[in-house]
């Protein structure tokens, strides 16, 4: 896909993003970006973190995203009806979403970067995180999460689902959807078929069961992925699988469940990866950390995350 333009949503006020966002504008990879990026966010909010921190950028106040420009912070306002010292904006972030959504769907060539929601009050139970809020608001099927690093990206066939949850709904059909989304976004983005890794759910891929879910659900997936020529290997035991010589060759790997891959690759790269979410109408990323509120205002967050965002623009 050929971005041209990347729109930024805000979410909560009361969180880290809009910091490392003006790290990033402040810094000489913002002068290097080829592409327009537009904000969609309350204007107020960011001016006044870009006064606070004494910062000199260069602002353009927009109602149509046909009125950005280059090297400028282009801003759509949206209005916050609550107080500041208020924790629960989600009509906000809601209007957010809506807004940009509308954006991109009477454009082409956009890209979206939605900064970090405290699900607990935004989604409400509704679901299980913005991967699946969006595929819902989009009427996308089968959205897969993937934390991408440039050396090594990890993908959880489950997403936030309760540990308890997670064996019954590790299934043949769904891995093998989710593998070939990932292989076909590798091909379209990046123009390489990806090595892929599978680990298995249970412990070194063994359980007291009389028919495990390697046995029953990954292994026949891998062999179904392999007779379609996919580069793919497993499953694997996770324990021992994140060592240098793994880490080094393949490109992705999946796992059954989102802390079995993620605690890995943060503690390998830290805040230098990005949540991608495949199979939406148009690319869709966020920083891979929280809003981190007990850090708000403190002007000390890592914004590798953000930088990490937009070399993928760039490099796709």
């Amino acid at each position: 896909m050929n971005i041209n333009h990347i729109l930024i949503v805000m979410t909560e006020p009361k969180s880290i993003f809009v910091e490392i966002l003006l790290k990033y504008f402040t810094s000489k990879n913002f002068k290097k970006n080829k592409k327009k990026i537009s904000i969609v966010g309350n204007i107020s909010l960011i001016k006044k973190e870009i006064k606070k921190n004494n910062l000199k950028i260069k602002l353009n106040e927009i109602l149509d995203i046909k009125n950005s420009k280059k090297n400028f912070i282009n801003l759509i306002d949206v209005k916050i009806n609550k107080k500041l010292n208020y924790f629960d904006f989600s009509n906000y972030i809601s209007d957010c979403f809506d807004k940009s959504l509308s954006i991109i769907k009477k454009n082409k060539n956009i890209a979206l970067l939605n900064g970090p929601v405290n699900k607990k009050n935004f989604l409400k139970k509704k679901y299980l995180g913005i991967t699946e809020y969006l595929a819902k608001k989009t009427n996308s099927k089968n959205p897969v999460m993937l934390i991408y690093n440039e050396k090594l990206s990890v993908s959880p066939i489950t997403t936030h689902l309760p540990i308890k949850y997670v064996s019954k709904n590790i299934n043949k059909l769904k891995i093998i959807k989710n593998i070939k989304s990932i292989n076909s976004f590798f091909v379209e983005n990046f123009k390489n078929k990806p090595k892929i890794a599978v680990l298995g759910l249970n412990p070194h891929c063994e359980t007291t069961e009389r028919i495990s879910k390697e046995k029953k659900e990954i292994i026949p997936a891998i062999k179904r992925l392999r007779s379609e020529r996919l580069n793919i290997t497993g499953p694997f035991s996770a324990d021992t699988f994140f060592i240098k010589k793994n880490i080094d060759y393949y490109d992705v790997v999946v796992g059954m469940y989102h802390d079995q891959v993620l605690t890995p690759l943060k503690t390998l790269y830290n805040f230098n990866a990005i949540n991608i979410t495949i199979n939406l109408p148009f690319i869709r990323v966020s920083p891979d950390h929280g809003p981190n509120i007990t850090m708000y205002g403190k002007n000390k967050s890592d914004p590798s995350s953000i930088f990490c965002a937009m070399n993928f623009f760039n490099k796709i």
